[in-house]
């Protein structure tokens, strides 16, 4: 299955792990260079990565800035020489294909009380728009995963989103088409002033066509790993995702709506922490 613009690379070493989060990602070291990466063995499983696939290239339609992805394969040796016996283990486990994001050598992390340099108004609201459209909880305050690198703001950590694809028998049209209510403690939202005015475009960025685009390039690999074989086939698992994200992108579209009421709470409230305005 060709697999888009997604780059394959080999891991040739293991660098660094980064324990700030519970899938124990890495620093690993490929022939084309650093990459973060998360691993199918870590304990949310794969379905983790191929969110992280799926809401990673939807970001890069919104024209939203995403560290490079790219399929990272872990050869059978790969990790024998590790002392530390349970990262030896993650690594046995994960063998074949993980996904990596370039390594953004300098970046820092995002600190909302210095963030007007960085984040415009709409671009705080193509994000929120985005994590209200994959369910994403991950982008908080205390959790913002957002890198500033190149005076950028780089989204990362997307492997919470989509959740729904844990259960999808809880996917009925009335929960699939209604509002995310977690977007009430997105990091951005109080800055995110164009929420109406990106809806149209950022849904019209994201037609069938460029679904189809998305779900094609997310590996069989991790849709036929153990753990997903028993809901479908990579076919299957791609018409579900299709059909919940064309859904939720229907007119009209709620978890907008939802966006925009939790926005005018939020500033009703505390109207102080609008840090960056035109």
């Amino acid at each position: 299955m060709a697999t888009g613009s997604i780059p394959r690379v080999t891991a040739m070493r293991y660098v660094q792990p980064l324990r700030e989060g519970g899938s124990l990602p890495a620093v690993v070291d490929t022939e084309d260079g650093l990459y973060v990466v998360k691993f199918r063995g870590a304990g949310q499983g794969p379905k983790a990565l191929v969110a992280e696939l799926i809401v990673g290239l939807i970001a890069e339609r919104l024209g939203l800035s995403v560290p490079q992805l790219a399929l990272v394969h872990l050869p059978s040796p790969f990790g024998r020489s590790e002392p530390d016996p349970e990262i030896q283990d993650l690594l046995r486990r994960s063998h074949g294909v993980n996904v990596g994001l370039r390594y953004l050598d300098g970046a820092f992390n995002f600190d909302p009380t210095a963030a007007a340099p960085v984040i415009a108004p709409e671009l705080a609201a193509r994000v929120v728009w985005l994590d209200a459209l994959v369910t994403n909880p991950d982008r908080t305050h205390r959790n913002p995963n957002l890198l500033v690198w190149d005076r950028r703001p780089w989204l990362i950590d997307h492997g919470a989103a989509l959740y729904v694809h844990h259960h999808w028998a809880n996917a009925t049209a009335e929960k699939t088409r209604g509002p995310f209510p977690l977007i009430a403690n997105h990091v951005l939202l109080g800055w995110s002033d164009d929420l109406e005015a990106v809806d149209a475009p950022a849904a019209a960025a994201l037609d069938s066509r460029a679904l189809e685009e998305i779900l094609g390039a997310v590996p069989d690999e991790l849709l036929a790993a153990p753990e997903l074989a028993a809901e479908g086939t990579p076919a299957e698992h791609r018409r579900r995702y299709s059909e919940y994200l064309g859904e939720r992108l229907r007119s009209p579209r709620q978890f907008v709506t939802g966006a925009v009421e939790a926005r005018e709470r939020l500033r009703r409230t505390t109207p102080q922490r609008r840090a960056a305005r035109r």
